[in-house]
């Protein structure tokens, strides 16, 4: 298809991926079809269905001009995806820019948040001991490997479900490693063909999010478009040795961001579907074992069971199993469950099973005859873990499923391992393979009538809710009353003694309550969503940004769904407030502004005032200082009027932070230890760690320095306790510019090179600029021009003002230094006029600085 006409009013094709909303999608379609050259409908029409008939599209099957009409109305209430998409395709035929396209298709119909949940792993799973067979297969793999590795190796093992490709992949990468050690080993289940429609295969981003986080990638520094993070991956993988193992594939589209095809680096790849074209490498198309293989497994499986009459049993048995690895696996369990029987009992009592239920594969027949074993209480525990909507799952949660004890439940789980039911997906924690998910599932939706399983789910959500709440309380005490009250679950749960257990616990379970924040809005449970974000705020706040913006976009939904203002202005500032962590301020100030409005409507004075601390957060990101404090003096108003006090300390903290930043040291600094007492009276600790620490900022910019020191050590003490590595980096900046301030340059820069490299582990960019700029200021001139550099490019690329005068003011500084006055003028000028913009007092000083230049220049002359 030619590529239509270009408006000239649009240099650029809209963005897609700005819709929040389906009316956000009709209009950028609309601003898509004015940028081609506003063609009619007709025209549009005929497109899509020349297109269509050229792949083979019935007559029937084709579009109309009304139904095209249709997608550029507003209102409505879902969309045709695939006309969406040929529509765009007419409009604009870059493969890149449709894939954008359905990509915010499936943002904005809810399908890609479950596909954007992806556990990824830095190791491989567990080799079976009981391996055995493919030995053809395996030499083959390994020896293709070991030739091409140098080349950057692909290879795929294709074959149906239960045929052990996974399997012979960990085998294989485990006998490489032996060989010689990887540097990075990547594990990742792709979930191609799982049988939940919850759970639809992974997107190939969130992959390469996991990937490049494990392999050390500040998350700032993650791109968002997928072409970017593929690049990224790639560039982070070179020169290294790598295994990368993509288990379950569902397609090639899948597969082919994520391959890195660099030298050194091994890729594994799992599928059940024929994975062309995809860069050439080893292909294996995996088979059932043969019937030797097969008898060699069971033997090995079974070892001492007597043969019975029938010498041929074992072959009986293999050969009534399909030869399928999974479905042996199961059989070879139940035999060893059997010690009185022989070989020949169980190949006859399979030889009925067969000929009476008329099941027509071995897997079928494995299954069935594995589930029929259990005792009851198993089946039931078995049926009821296949409804989990995670990933993975431990025993408390199977515990809530099942409403059993927790000693129950791990005997259930560990007996249901040993029989080859379930995976162990880590210590503790397991795991269906899928085909027994999809049987377990039927068995529940046969045996266990909608109310019991919708009983099972409330007991599983109340679990989580009720945990989560437990570890809230914990780590943030303060802000309970800000959380909604949860009940204390009636199924056990885990103690969370102190902050790192209750820590530890959210981070194990995090995927986990995404996907149930998830299931809960869409399934029946909308007031579990709701309550889930409210009490998970802070804790996804703290880093974990695209989660929170899952969460809480669902909260909202939920909310809507139910006509709930509350619940809606509640989710939407902790919406908003996720969009400013990630730098989305647009997005941000909307969702903001519409939870300001809702929280007027119901009166409620701590809402308008969280909103309104936002909001100010995002004035002082962009360097507006005085219209953030007017925001946060207005919050302070709304705390103290709603009788906040855990609210009004931070409002105070926020303000002194804006007046810090104009240079009233005096009022910020009266108003830090206002916020500090207050944080003391509510048992606020992180809050009176943070106040200890702007303290002593202020007090550095007063030249009180002993009164400085003092309250960065208290602070810095503080975090290390709680072991809270972002605070004590912040703690070890504000030491820096203390040791340079004192000229101790030698201490200032070992402090901000530990918290540097916290900075970047963690991606916090803006901690990044703070300690380059530190560093820059402690160090020799021409080291000093490459971390003001360095933070200056930071600085710019995340709109962070304050911090790129700074580096321009000590760029400015290095080359007087090394005697370039055309240089130092270029910088000092650049420092000057932002910080007029900025309206801070740093100002003057420049001007002292331009004006001894222009002395020089005088003398000099």
């Amino acid at each position: 298809m030619p590529a239509p006409p270009k408006s000239a009013v649009f240099h650029q094709p809209p963005d897609p991926g700005q819709a929040a909303t389906l009316d956000d999608i009709v209009e950028q379609l609309r601003l898509l079809k004015v940028w081609a050259g506003n063609p009619s409908y007709e025209v549009i029409k005929d497109r899509i269905n020349a297109a269509w008939a050229r792949t083979g599209r019935p007559a029937v099957e084709l579009t109309r001009k009304t139904t095209v009409v249709d997608c550029f109305r507003p209102g409505r209430r879902r969309l045709n995806t695939d006309l969406v998409v040929a529509i765009v395709e007419a409009l604009h035929p870059d493969v890149g820019y449709v894939s954008q396209w359905r990509q915010a298709l499936r943002i904005i119909g809810g399908e890609a948040t479950a596909a954007s949940q992806v556990r990824v792993h830095d190791q491989l799973p567990h080799d079976l001991a009981d391996f055995t067979g493919r030995t053809g297969e395996l030499d083959r793999l390994r020896a293709a490997l070991r030739r091409r590795i140098s080349t950057g190796m692909v290879g795929v093992i294709e074959g149906m479900a239960g045929i052990g490709k996974t399997r012979l992949a960990v085998r294989a990468a485990r006998l490489l490693a032996a060989e010689r050690p990887f540097d990075h080993v990547l594990f990742v289940n792709l979930r191609g063909f799982h049988p939940d429609p919850a759970q639809p295969p992974v997107d190939p981003g969130a992959v390469l999010d996991g990937f490049l986080r494990l392999l050390g990638v500040p998350a700032h520094q993650i791109p968002h478009a997928l072409p970017d993070r593929a690049a990224a991956y790639r560039r982070r993988v070179a020169g290294t040795r790598a295994l990368v193992v993509l288990d379950d594939a569902a397609d090639a589209d899948q597969v082919r961001p994520l391959l890195a095809e660099v030298p050194d680096c091994v890729t594994l790849i799992t599928s059940r579907r024929r994975l062309a074209p995809l860069p050439p490498g080893v292909r294996l198309r995996l088979d059932v074992f043969t019937p030797d293989e097969a008898v060699a497994y069971l033997a090995d499986a079974v070892p001492g069971t007597p043969a019975g009459t029938d010498p041929q049993a074992t072959a009986r048995i293999a050969r009534l199993c399909g030869h399928l690895p999974l479905a042996l696996g199961l059989v070879a369990a139940h035999i060893r469950s059997r010690p009185g029987w022989t070989l020949t009992d169980h190949a006859d009592r399979l030889a009925e099973r067969h000929r009476n239920r008329r099941l027509d594969t071995g897997v079928e027949l494995a299954l069935d005859l594995s589930y029929r074993r259990l005792p009851s209480s198993h089946r039931r525990t078995l049926r009821l873990i296949a409804l989990h909507p995670g990933q993975d799952l431990d025993w408390y949660a199977a515990a809530a499923l099942a409403d059993v004890s927790l000693p129950t439940a791990r005997a259930h789980l560990n007996e249901l391992h040993r029989d080859h039911v379930v995976q162990s997906a880590a210590p503790g924690r397991y795991a269906l393979h899928d085909v027994l998910r999809a049987y377990a599932l039927n068995q529940a939706g046969d045996e266990d009538p909608p109310p019991v399983r919708r009983t099972a789910l409330t007991r599983l959500f109340d679990y989580y809710l009720g945990t989560a709440a437990a570890a809230m309380d914990v780590l943030h005490p303060a802000e309970a009353h800000r959380r909604p009250r949860i009940s204390a679950p009636t199924t056990p749960v885990p103690g969370l003694p102190d902050a790192g257990t209750a820590r530890a616990w959210l981070d194990a379970e995090r995927d986990t309550l995404v996907a149930v924040a998830v299931h809960t809005t869409a399934q029946g449970w909308p007031h579990h969503a709701m309550r889930l974000s409210a009490t998970l705020f802070r804790y996804l706040n703290g880093g974990y940004y695209s989660e929170a913006l899952i969460v809480h976009g669902r909260a909202r939904d939920a909310a809507r769904d139910l006509a709930d203002v509350a619940g809606q202005a509640t989710a939407l500032t902790n919406l908003g407030a996720a969009c400013v962590q990630t730098g989305r301020f647009e997005q941000a100030t909307d969702h903001l502004e519409q939870a300001l409005k809702l929280y007027r409507q119901l009166d409620d004075d701590t809402g308008q005032a969280r909103v309104l601390t936002n909001l100010g957060v995002i004035e002082a990101r962009l360097g507006r200082y005085r219209q953030a404090a007017r925001r946060h003096d207005a919050a302070l108003a709304g705390y103290r009027q709603a009788g906040d006090l855990t609210g009004e300390a931070r409002a105070l903290g926020n303000l002194g932070f804006a007046e810090a930043r104009l240079g009233d040291h005096l009022n910020a600094a009266e108003r830090y230890a206002q916020a500090r007492d207050l944080c003391r009276r509510t048992g606020d600790r992180t809050g009176e760690a943070s106040m200890l620490g702007n303290l002593g900022d202020v007090e550095l910019q007063l030249e009180r320095y002993d009164a400085a020191r003092e309250h960065i050590e208290q602070a810095r003490s503080f975090y290390q306790e709680r072991g809270d590595r972002d605070g004590e980096a912040w703690t070890l900046t504000s030491l820096g510019v203390l040791e340079t301030r004192l000229g101790r340059p030698g201490p200032a820069i070992d402090h901000h090179r530990q918290a540097l490299e916290v900075f970047r582990r963690a991606g916090a960019r803006d901690g990044e600029t703070y300690a380059l700029n530190g560093l820059g200021e402690a160090a020799e001139a021409y080291d000093s021009l490459a971390h003001h550099g360095a933070a200056l490019d930071i600085a710019a690329e995340i709109g962070a003002a304050d911090q790129q005068a700074r580096a321009h003011a000590g760029l400015g500084r290095a080359w007087h230094r090394l005697g370039d006055a055309d240089q130092a003028r270029h910088h000092y000028g650049a420092a000057l006029a932002l910080y007029g913009q900025l309206g801070m007092p740093q100002a003057e000083d420049i001007r002292t600085q331009l004006e001894t230049i222009a002395a020089e220049g005088t003398a000099s002359s």
